[in-house]
């Protein structure tokens, strides 16, 4: 099935209905169609292979998406936090290419062989022309859809591809088509270059439902947008919910018309997520857990588990608001030692994947076993229930004396303390036991001694999980997705004790 399908369905279902942007100026779903529409027939005359997309988020982006997907040209969305020679070079991976950029942006590429860059105040006013513009559709489920570039904190971004039939596969078993009401809106302020951003712009589209882009995150134009809009749906990474929710106590606001809140992107600290409960508890709340390379959602923990952790005395009840609940009804997963052999429920190992929607491919590079497993490197463990727990990335696992240790239960122990208010441990160097467990730490506060917190940590957990090294800081590293770059604390830590040696 073609993406740009999803739109002609919805288009046709509820052409009046208000789909893109502000109440007050909101473009309907038939309207957003016309636009995709002529977009599409500019950028066929402009040539190019590919459609690259450098800008803020906007209703611009989902006509640029559906644009590209009616010419069957795979789009690629492109991180503009990214030093200017970085992005050059990214952008001329895209080539032949026509780029659509924000006018502001355009003097950072300069000129790129193969390239047309057009502004994005152009490709506007091409996709505003009156009249109707009819194109037809290919059949192209096996093409490529979108090429996302991974952040490329270990070297150059790898470029995953994602095709039709996976993204339209994820959004058919998620979304039932036109399942919402009228007046729901979804506030998207994840970035375009992210895959949230994008499967955002296809469940939104798929289910009816308005969506409200905020060009850049501050928690406080967050909050304002989502008042002002009666927004009734929003993802976040867990960075932004806790920033989220200061704003909303210090103004004594809880923004009434919110009724789901998802998150994901990264480790939701179990403190957060529990005030999220306690300042919001009109809101269904829901952990979904995927990657890049699945097209999004694996697993999701629902409103009805946030629900019993805190109100339930069951101990496996209030286990469970640290999972990321159970797989997708449409995906199969897999627990796995070094092997490959699968494990019983409860022991751990790495995460395997597979499914429809499952792409596990990158630019001349398909990395899926014969049987279309997906390797995620994520390590975790399912319970008896089906319940799924990812302990983190298997390359950031502590190797202790030839003990493996996971860092994200020393982190869910130390954010236990009233001192921290956030913390990332990682693996150092060190000569006798080849890596020490090192924690650095955000106090609340005043901060606490590093005995006194090496003494809450070894009354939770046995002596080797006890941080030997401690760095107190101000803030810890996170990228604009909400992910904690452990590699480049690492390095900092790492080099600290060298220089100290």
């Amino acid at each position: 099935m073609h993406t740009a399908l999803l739109l002609d369905m919805i288009a046709d279902a509820a052409p009046d209905r208000l789909a893109l942007g502000r109440r007050a100026e909101g473009l309907t779903f038939a309207e957003m169609r016309r636009r995709a529409h002529h977009g599409a027939a500019w950028l066929e005359a402009l040539g190019g292979r590919n459609v690259a997309f450098l800008g803020l988020n906007g209703p611009t982006l989902p006509i640029a998406v559906f644009a590209a997907g009616m010419l069957a040209r795979p789009f690629a969305p492109l991180n503009y936090r990214l030093p200017d020679a970085d992005l050059r070079k990214l952008v001329a991976r895209t080539a032949p290419a026509v780029a659509i950029v924000d006018d502001d942006m355009v003097p950072r590429l300069g000129t790129c062989e193969g390239v047309t860059i057009v502004s994005r105040t152009a490709f506007e006013a091409a996709c505003r022309v009156h009249g109707d513009c009819d194109a037809e559709f290919l059949d192209v489920d096996h093409d490529i859809a979108v090429l996302l570039f991974t952040s490329g904190t270990t070297g150059e971004p790898k470029a995953a591809i994602l095709r039709h039939a996976n993204l339209t596969s994820y959004v058919i078993s998620t979304v039932e088509f036109l399942g919402s009401e009228d007046d729901e809106a979804a506030l998207v302020s994840v970035p375009p270059y992210h895959i949230a951003g994008i499967s955002a712009v296809l469940t939104g589209v798929y289910s009816g439902r308005r969506i409200v882009h905020l060009e850049a995150f501050t928690p406080e134009a967050w909050v304002d947008m989502a008042a002002a809009e009666g927004i009734t749906h929003a993802m976040v990474v867990p960075t932004m919910l806790g920033r989220i929710l200061d704003v909303l106590e210090a103004r004594g606001e809880s923004l009434p018309q919110l009724k789901a809140l998802s998150y994901g992107g990264g480790r939701m600290p179990l403190p957060v997520i529990e005030r999220a409960l306690k300042i919001l508890p009109h809101v269904g709340f829901a952990n979904a857990y995927g990657l890049t390379e699945t097209s999004s959602t694996i697993s999701v923990l629902g409103p009805e588990d946030h629900w019993m952790a805190i109100h339930s005395d069951d101990p496996a009840a209030r286990q469970r608001l640290g999972s990321v609940g159970r797989p997708l009804p449409s995906l199969e997963v897999e627990i796995r030692d070094p092997y490959g052999q699968v494990v019983p429920r409860g022991e751990a190992g790495e995460i395997y994947v597979r499914g429809e929607q499952v792409s596990g491919e990158y630019a001349h590079k398909k990395v899926t076993d014969a049987d279309g497993w997906f390797a995620t490197n994520d390590g975790g463990w399912m319970d008896a229930d089906g319940y799924l727990y990812v302990e983190g990335r298997l390359d950031d696992v502590i190797v202790r004396g030839g003990e493996n240790i996971s860092p994200g239960e020393i982190e869910d122990v130390l954010r236990e303390h009233p001192g921290v208010a956030d913390v990332a441990v990682l693996g150092v160097h060190d000569d006798q036991w080849g890596e020490a467990v090192a924690a650095a730490v955000v106090p609340r506060g005043p901060a606490p001694s590093h005995e006194e917190l090496a003494q809450w940590v070894k009354a939770r957990l046995r002596s080797t999980k006890t941080p030997e090294v401690w760095d107190f800081r101000e803030a810890l590293p996170y990228n604009d997705t909400g992910k904690l770059l452990r590699r480049q604390l690492k390095a900092e830590l790492n080099a600290r004790a060298k220089a100290a040696s």
